[in-house]
């Protein structure tokens, strides 16, 4: 019996296909590296993450954290996987890049073969059609495109025609494009936003007999789950092996993200009909394909001891990803074995534009993270730290001034002026000092506690001295905006001010978090 959210985290604008007796679903990435993240489930509740689509994408200035350049709340977004006669594809479009991408492997873990599709396509959906291949996508209108044969373009004198138009006032137009082919009939589920009505996210549904024919259809889906007016929507559906069908969709919770939640979809007159009497199930329950698989958690606990693959890299674990394209140059777990070292290679003026961040995604309804960090080698105006990534930012850490070594807590504060979308022109300031306090030593173990439930969404800051959790600083406010479009997270970072060349290192990293069946569980 698994509660909804199915995961409480973030995991957004997900896509999610059967092949035989195995789930896999993509999600957005966006900022963060390795991206296009892939996961895996027998059951459609638990998940684990199975690999990645890609170490890197263009390796831009602006993807790297370079030349004063970001592709916060950008990269890739929206992926459709699909699989069709033997070969898995996934098509999204990349916001910073302005391309559309297609991603081709006869196994899903890869090697993955990639290419372009001419075009930009929001919120593209896959279809394929015996020979034939097509995509939806738009906002407002939405439009089907047939391509061409090499899958590279629209195909000339092919299909091509708007099939649904969003007439109402609304907040948000028709998008996030899921078409799907079920017995013969061509099923596209929308999210839009009515803004004269329910004022929330709701899930749509059209269906036409044909690709050429007229698409009609309306919401399926208006519920919120008791959770703040936010409206669960935007996803496709698929069936088990017994038959039964679900929708695997999102809702907007807050600071921890966008949330996946399952919603049973049942058949009337070849139309799907979401939920038990229009309302989401709390608790779900699905026969699983293998019932005695052992999932691997999406959070991990890491001692840094790592050794070297056939072929000479280092795989880290694969919970973690970089915010933005990591210098590979700049970190290493093979300097001083059972750590993880960061070396600054440049001046940065904050936490946001430091490269190197090394992430975790945060657990709703708490999360827990605690690590060691040695400073022993960080120079004049570095920072080393764990932090609460997100726009509106918090972190602790140990800085240096004048050969002296503090412990500081951090923040960046939400501005009302700002508004959803953060700073004009991403954020230049540093973040404002909330506390400051002289060691004698060069290392500490911090500790950030983060609370998610109910949308409390706030971050504490701790050290440890002589056995005992010591909070400084503030208790800081986290907040989902749209210039990081992205739940909070948890990074380990080093940054220069002044000067570069210094290092940190981290080392016993644990992570512990509160799951939504109440119980408390230790990562080990």
């Amino acid at each position: 019996m698994k509660t909804n959210p199915i995961i409480y985290s973030d995991v957004p604008d997900l896509d999610v296909i059967r092949v035989e007796d195995t789930y896999y679903m993509i999600s957005t990435t966006m900022h963060t590296f390795p991206g296009g993240v892939i996961l895996r489930s027998f059951d459609l509740v638990n998940w684990e993450i199975l690999t990645y689509l890609f170490e890197e994408l263009e390796g831009t200035p602006a993807q790297r954290l370079e030349e004063g350049q970001n592709i916060y709340g950008q990269g890739m977004w929206a992926a459709s996987l699909r699989f069709h006669e033997g070969i898995y594809y996934i098509c999204f479009a990349c916001n910073d890049t302005g391309k559309t991408y297609l991603y081709q492997s006869e196994t899903i873990m890869g090697p993955w073969r990639m290419s372009y599709i001419e075009g930009f396509y929001h919120d593209s959906s896959l279809l394929f059609d015996g020979n034939r291949a097509y995509l939806v996508y738009g906002n407002t209108d939405i439009y089907l495109t047939e391509l061409n044969e090499t899958l590279s373009a629209p195909k000339k004198d092919g299909l091509h025609r708007k099939i649904i138009t969003d007439h109402e006032s609304v907040t948000l137009g028709y998008e996030g494009s899921h078409i799907q082919k079920i017995n013969g009939k061509y099923y596209v589920f929308l999210i839009h936003w009515l803004a004269d009505q329910s004022k929330r996210r709701t899930q749509a549904c059209f269906v036409s007999d044909s690709l050429e024919g007229e698409f009609l259809g309306r919401d399926v889906l208006d519920d919120d789950c008791g959770f703040h007016n936010a409206g669960v929507a935007q996803g496709g559906i698929v069936d088990t092996p017994y038959g039964d069908w679900y929708a695997v969709l999102f809702q907007d919770s807050g600071a921890i993200g966008r949330c996946p939640v399952l919603v049973p979809v049942f058949w009337e007159n070849d139309f799907p009909i979401f939920g038990v009497n229009g309302k989401i199930p709390e608790k779900i329950e699905i026969k699983s394909t293998r019932e005695n698989h052992r999932y691997q958690p999406l959070v991990e606990n890491d001692d840094f001891e790592y050794k070297p693959d056939k072929e000479g890299k280092i795989q880290l674990k694969k919970v973690w990803q970089w915010n933005h394209i990591p210098d590979s140059t700049a970190w290493s777990v093979l300097a001083n074995p059972g750590h993880l070292r960061i070396q600054s290679n440049r001046v940065s003026q904050n936490l946001v534009t430091a490269p190197n961040i090394i992430t975790q995604r945060m657990m709703g309804p708490i999360s827990e993270i605690t690590v060691t960090v040695d400073g022993s080698h960080i120079k004049e105006g570095d920072y080393a730290g764990l932090c609460a990534l997100q726009g509106c930012y918090g972190f602790v850490a140990i800085t240096k001034k004048e050969k002296e070594y503090y412990l500081v807590m951090s923040a960046k504060e939400f501005n009302p002026n700002e508004g959803i979308w953060g700073p004009e022109g991403g954020d230049k300031e540093a973040g404002v000092e909330f506390a400051r306090i002289r060691i004698q030593e060069s290392k500490a173990t911090f500790r950030i506690r983060a609370n998610f439930e109910d949308s409390i969404d706030e971050a504490e800051f701790y050290y440890l001295e002589s056995d005992t959790w010591v909070k400084i600083g503030k208790t800081h406010k986290l907040y989902y905006l749209l210039d990081h479009f992205m739940g909070c997270r948890v990074g380990l970072f080093q940054f220069s001010t002044k000067e570069v060349g210094g290092f940190a290192e981290f080392s016993r990293f644990v992570y512990h978090y509160k799951s939504t069946s109440g119980l408390k569980e230790v990562l080990e």
